[in-house]
């Protein structure tokens, strides 16, 4: 279960790829001990397992590529909720959905990605967090998850909101609206997941030559599961999706179809508000490329895990090969490690945002005018940036600017 979803979700326990053999402790015992010395949980016949491990190449390989994804996953991720807290300029709307995307990526990487990397060195199932670790890491990448797809449907309709009816965007897309709107998606998606945290256990597992483990596994029959899964699939991934692709094509045909004057007209005043209009429009349609992609990724991303999912639930043999699995599941851990970067190639306020974040203030270690005498010459150095005042044509009062030297 150290993975997004218990490998119970596709695997009935009974169907494992270990050989197992039924072993009554009771017959191993002398015969002169009493048997009310042993528990009742230890008389009944114990299902026991061969012991094995992954692969060596499997470990390797699944430790370093999900071990960067994580890495730069993690990295990114709080990078975009810094630059958005602390860069008034990107404190918009759609920004606010990114933090939120973001923080839920955060909690899907964190939650599903160091289990899985411990889970190629342990023994078999073996579950080491006991109960509340089983309940707490299952319910938390179940909440990542969902909230995520909330996040991408809420910037979509924000989306659609500030360029098919600007006028109404003026009072629902606004800063204020979409934080209240953001604790809605973080509550019902909490609310939703909340039964993880009842319906996941604890069941001991046996392997020959070893003491008693434990695994994290269902709490129900599988077929009790059914019902859910198949509500996730629908409603947090099949119906986002049918509304991005209807929502975005009313977007792209207002966008396209909108003509930039290009008669500007006699005064500089058309030609301005020409030239404001044209860049609006050109930010407008980078942002909505910006998502598209966002969403595609994310559509594509998770597809072969929803696709193995559904086979997997009508299928009479399971399909459960190793790297499939592997590769599914890496799926999932790039689709939240990767929005960061996709905000970098395609947004220029995020670039600049990253780049100020990362680069160390330049120190300016030249000596002061007043002080360059000492190298024999008294006269200012024009080459020097000295700052003079001067007064504005444009201010009032006793506003001024400063200008410097080049």
């Amino acid at each position: 279960m150290s993975m997004v979803t218990p490998p119970s979700l596709l695997l009935d326990s009974s169907e494992g790829s270990w050989n197992t053999v039924h072993y009554d402790l009771v017959n191993t015992t002398n015969s002169s001990v009493s048997s009310d010395s042993y528990n009742q949980d230890f008389l009944a016949p114990t299902l026991y397992r061969d012991p094995s491990y992954y692969s060596r190449n499997y470990r390797i390989i699944g430790t370093f590529f999900q071990g960067i994804i994580f890495s730069v996953g993690v990295l990114g991720n709080i990078m975009v909720v810094i630059v958005v807290r602390k860069t008034r300029s990107m404190r918009t709307p759609t920004n606010c959905y990114l933090v939120s995307l973001s923080i839920a990526d955060l909690m899907v990487l964190t939650a599903s990605v160091p289990n899985e990397i411990l889970s190629y060195f342990l023994l078999g199932d073996e579950w080491i967090w006991g109960r509340v670790g089983c309940a707490l890491f299952i319910f938390l990448q179940y909440l990542g998850i969902n909230a995520s797809s909330l996040s991408i449907t809420a910037f979509t309709v924000e989306r659609y909101i500030a360029i098919c009816h600007p006028m109404r965007a003026q009072m629902v897309c606004t800063v204020s609206r979409a934080k209240k709107i953001i604790v809605g998606v973080w509550v019902f998606a909490c609310l939703y997941c909340s039964p993880w945290l009842f319906l996941t256990k604890i069941k001991p597992i046996f392997y020959m030559g070893h003491t008693k483990k434990d695994s994290c596994t269902f709490a129900l029959s599988r077929e009790q599961y059914l019902g859910y899964f198949f509500a996730d699939l629908v409603l947090f991934y099949i119906f986002p999706l049918v509304l991005s692709c209807v929502l975005y094509g009313l977007i792209a045909q207002i966008l396209y179809s909108n003509e930039i004057p290009k008669n500007p007209g006699r005064g500089n005043g058309s030609s301005e508000e020409s030239k404001k209009s044209n860049k609006n429009i050109n930010a407008r349609v980078q942002v909505i490329k910006m998502l598209v992609v966002v969403v595609a990724v994310f559509a594509t991303l998770w597809m072969p895990y929803r696709v193995l999912l559904v086979y997997n639930s009508f299928a009479k043999r399971r399909y459960m090969e190793l790297w499939f699995l592997m590769f599914c599941k890496t799926m999932i851990y790039i689709n939240s490690a990767i929005n960061p970067i996709l905000y970098n190639a395609m947004s220029i306020k995020f670039r600049c945002a990253f780049k100020r974040m990362l680069s160390c203030p330049k120190l300016d270690l030249r000596v002061p005018y007043p002080y360059r005498g000492v190298a024999g010459s008294s006269r200012p150095n024009v080459s020097h940036r000295t700052p003079t005042t001067t007064r504005s044509p444009t201010t009032k009062g006793e506003t001024f600017q400063l200008h410097q030297f080049e």
